[in-house]
């Protein structure tokens, strides 16, 4: 027989709402002050709401022709209408003084989740799921609000309210009128907190499927070409409708489940409603009460269970925002993988020396990519590595740049261990000609100014001359505020590149590292850019990662990877004489470039 774990889990559940409402105090703390006044306004909203049937009370048994000369009473109409105006008004200078608190948060919480994300390393956003990540951003921010809002503006309201109208019950009538009302609430309370807590199963399921649904949707949007490329919009529809199914399946019994428990919940508030006019009726046919006091309770009621009716909808709801920051809270639990060292200390890059000593280092602890690597660059000197997919090559720009910490050994600039300084300054030594370029949904402009924000137009157009992109920016009708789209797919995998080098020569880094640089350019344009990557690393450490050898033949010291291991090292003149892997892979990159210009001249001799 299994164990019933359902109070476990929801001993669990309720730790995990502890920490989320501890995670709101310090967004409360910063405005303590704003927190207060709100707080005061509350008090004397619910002082003159409470008041208001003490004045009603008054004005009717002051218009009784048994008690009194029939006179129309003034000052009580006056202040009857004095109190209703003052509640209303503290009520909306409360919403007012607290808006500054609801908002701030949300801006903070959004800011601070950024940043960790930004903090994370990259094996997490490798890994992560871009979709669920932005729902549970979105759903994290709103629940903060949601939560500010309904502590601030319902429970606590509520509360204030209920301990008035109770002290005021208990000194001026019977004790049978505060027990129907308390017994009241407390069956109602016990009966709301039982069903929502069961009911939260259906939540978290459809906070589960909707994140899962939305990334699918997400990815399908991002990976747009591939899916046209395989005809598999019908696949993408019906993979997100199975998850969708399940989500409106979820959806339909929580729907369900809350019809049963706001039927209960008006049967409880129907039973006391009853009770109380009944024994307040009676009193007053006995002559123990007057018309008055029948309608001072029958008003204290009304502006109790009103809102204790919603307060169920309240609960839900703060439940509901509970349950929604758990994802995000447990995104703040994750700590990043490289961290700064304690003591760590800006790099001072002077000269720019380049060192791997003895660096061994895998992605998981059971595939080892790199095993004992060494390596000097001089300062001014280019450096190339060079070997078959997968070797191990793009690894070293990653463990360059600290993405990732080296299992054993250590990589050194100018003699300082880069685990031993910030990975800010790190970084700013360094610039990087990637591969795979991705830019941001925005200009030209803004994305060659990012290498460098607050660089002069000036230097960005040299820049882009000397990256060969200049002239195909001013053909364009918008010129530099050429938007690129998502990604930068409005631009092709040689334009793409053409800007990642002009934003590597005006972050102006003391290390260069070019990965692929001129994979997406045709041999002409290839030509080009390499004479200037030559200008602009004359005076750079530079390290790069080719497979075209062609572009590295002036490379002072060339390493062969295999297998993430260094098989040769030398110039190209010294690898070929040696005749070995490198000498192999020049003879055939040879081979298929002969091939290639028979086929263009063959191609170009049927041309009219």
């Amino acid at each position: 027989m299994r164990p019933d774990l359902r109070p476990v889990e929801t001993s669990r559940q309720e730790r995990h709402d502890r920490t989320n409402l501890r995670a709101l105090l310090p967004y409360l703390w910063e405005y303590r002050g704003r927190v207060w006044l709100a707080m005061a306004c509350l008090a004397l909203a619910k002082l003159a709401n409470v008041g208001a049937p003490l004045a009603l009370k008054q004005i009717v048994d002051s218009l009784d022709s048994r008690l009194a000369t029939l006179v129309l009473p003034t000052t009580l109409l006056l202040a009857y209408g004095a109190l209703k105006l003052g509640n209303a008004l503290f009520s909306e200078l409360r919403d007012v003084v607290f808006a500054r608190v609801r908002y701030r948060a949300m801006r903070r919480l959004t800011v601070r989740t950024l940043a960790h994300l930004h903090d994370l390393s990259l094996r997490f956003h490798l890994e992560r799921k871009t979709g669920a990540i932005s729902r549970d951003l979105e759903r994290g921010a709103r629940s903060l609000s949601t939560l500010l809002n309904y502590l601030a503006f319902s429970i606590l309201p509520v509360l204030v309210e209920f301990l008035l109208a109770g002290g005021l019950l208990l000194s001026r009538y019977p004790a049978i009128f505060a027990l129907i009302i308390f017994g009241s609430v407390a069956a109602y309370v016990a009966f709301t907190l039982a069903i929502t807590n069961w009911r939260m199963e259906h939540r978290h399921a459809m906070n589960r499927l909707e994140s899962q649904a939305g990334n699918e949707a997400l990815d399908s949007l991002i990976n747009y070409e591939t899916v046209k490329y395989f005809g598999n919009e019908d696949w993408e529809l019906r993979r997100c409708d199975a998850t969708l199914a399940q989500w409106e399946n979820s959806a339909v019994l929580s729907q369900t489940s809350m019809s049963a428990l706001n039927f209960g919940q008006g049967a409880i508030i129907a039973v006391g409603v009853t009770a109380i006019m009944w024994t307040a009726a009676d009193r007053v046919a006995a002559g123990q009460l007057t018309l008055g006091d029948l309608v001072l309770v029958n008003a204290l009621l009304l502006q109790l269970f009103i809102p204790l009716n919603f307060l169920g909808i309240v609960y839900r709801q703060i439940k509901y925002a509970l349950v929604d920051m758990d994802d995000l809270i447990r995104l703040f639990e994750r700590s990043p993988e490289v961290c700064d060292a304690p003591a760590a200390a800006p790099l001072q890059a002077t000269r720019g020396e380049l060192r791997f000593e003895r660096v061994n280092f895998g992605y998981q602890p059971e595939r080892q990519i790199l095993f004992d690597v060494n390596f000097i660059v001089p300062p001014g000197r280019k450096l190339a590595v060079v070997g078959a997919s997968g070797a191990g090559k793009s690894t070293l720009a990653r463990l360059l740049f600290r993405f990732y910490d080296v299992s054993d050994g250590r990589i050194l600039i100018d003699g300082q261990d880069i685990q031993a300084v910030t990975q800010q300054s790190l970084r700013a030594t360094i610039g990087i000609v990637p591969q795979d370029t991705v830019l941001f949904n925005d200009t030209l402009y803004y994305n060659l100014a990012y290498a460098r924000p607050g660089v002069s137009a000036d230097e960005i157009a040299a820049a882009a001359k000397m990256a060969q992109l200049h002239d195909f920016i001013t053909a364009l009708p918008a010129g530099y505020d050429t938007v690129v789209g998502e990604r930068g797919l409005k631009l092709s995998g040689g334009e793409k590149q053409r800007v990642a080098i002009a934003r590597a020569i005006l972050k102006r880094p003391r290390i260069l590292i070019f990965d692929e640089a001129t994979s997406a350019l045709d041999s002409h344009s290839e030509q080009a850019i390499l004479q200037a990557l030559r200008a602009v690393a004359a005076e750079h450490t530079t390290l790069v990662i080719a497979h075209r050898l062609s572009t590295i033949v002036d490379a002072d010291e060339i390493l062969v990877l295999d297998q993430g291991r260094v098989r040769e090292q030398g110039n190209h003149r010294e690898l070929l004489q040696q005749d070995g892997l490198y000498a192999q892979m020049w003879a055939l990159q040879q081979q298929e470039q002969a091939a290639h210009e028979a086929e263009d001249r063959l191609l170009g001799g049927g041309n009219p």
